[in-house]
């Protein structure tokens, strides 16, 4: 049944500090939170420290019926400053030698990786060689025909050329934004930004940018998000294009996170592409009226 299929976020758990207090987050659980909601078998795993904050999350977890590998680690939980701007939208202050930069790799993440039908994971973890090579090999021990979600999700100073790079030739789908693709085809493509203006700005731009990527790196899919304008999601033989509905922002943490989930779960549930991309943005749009990154979700969104 289409209820049991097994979905993992791997990478960061950790604590956003917002203007209004602290909530848990991290891309890849924030993921694997909300393709719970859907009724998948989510999957969290991270590492946490021997402290309060590490076992504030495995609580959250439990309360929420998350599974989780959550390996205990000398380093302490990790911890984001976040701080919002006039629109909601957040700048990260991420702080170094945290716990979900020393993930282990363990007999029991090997256990899930192989029932994995999709993964989604980030280049944030990958910053540190002990997170990448456990992200790499769990990735390498999933079955061939598992989604490999690249949510690429760039943060300050923390990607390479060469880290991308290796981490599109491991995914099947690639999730970007429209300033992240301005990096990622200057990087990799060697495509001249335009002056000016982001590439997603120029919709024939951004298609051609879009298409390249996928042949270059044998992408089943490329989902481009391109903020409060609209999104699209590219394939070999399909092209969706769904504006963002205007919604009373309250912060905008996590919406991208939320947006994966949802198109991952309804892809698994054998929705079509557009169907599947409507759901994201529908969900993505309601956890924009929220505070933090992790709100349940209506039921009509489910």
């Amino acid at each position: 049944m289409a209820k049991d299929k097994t979905v993992i976020g791997i990478g960061e758990a950790l604590f956003d500090c917002l203007p209004e207090g602290r909530k848990l987050g991290g891309a890849p659980a924030n993921f694997a939170y909300h393709v719970n909601q859907f009724g998948l078998k989510g999957w969290a795993i991270s590492a946490i420290g021997d402290d309060e904050l590490g076992e504030e999350i495995v609580e959250t977890f439990e309360k929420v019926n998350l599974n989780h590998i959550l390996p205990v680690v000398e380093q302490p939980t990790g911890t984001v400053k976040v701080t919002l701007d006039a629109k909601g939208v957040p700048q990260y202050e991420i702080c170094l030698g945290v716990a979900w930069d020393n993930i282990p790799l363990t007999d029991e993440m090997l256990v899930v990786a192989r029932q994995a039908d999709a993964i989604c994971f980030g280049s944030l973890a990958q910053r540190s060689e002990t997170s990448r090579k456990t992200i790499h090999a769990f990735l390498d021990a999933a079955p061939s025909s598992a989604l490999r979600v690249f949510d690429i999700n760039l943060r300050q100073k923390w990607y390479t050329a060469e880290v991308i790079a290796e981490s599109l030739h491991r995914a099947n789908v690639l999730k970007i934004n429209d300033e992240e693709l301005d990096v990622v085809a200057t990087m990799l493509l060697g495509e001249p930004t335009i002056e000016g203006k982001l590439i997603a700005q120029d919709r024939d731009k951004a298609r051609s940018v879009c298409r390249d990527l996928i042949a270059k790196y044998d992408l089943q899919m490329l989902i481009l998000t391109c903020g409060a304008i609209g999104s699209y999601v590219f394939t070999d033989t399909e092209e969706s294009y769904i504006a963002t509905p205007k919604v009373d922002v309250a912060d905008t943490v996590g919406a991208g996170d939320s947006f994966t989930a949802a198109f991952v779960a309804q892809t698994l549930l054998g929705k079509s592409i557009y169907e599947a991309h409507k759901k994201a943005v529908e969900v993505s749009a309601f956890v924009c009226t929220q505070i933090g990154a992790m709100p349940v979700l209506p039921e009509n969104l489910k």
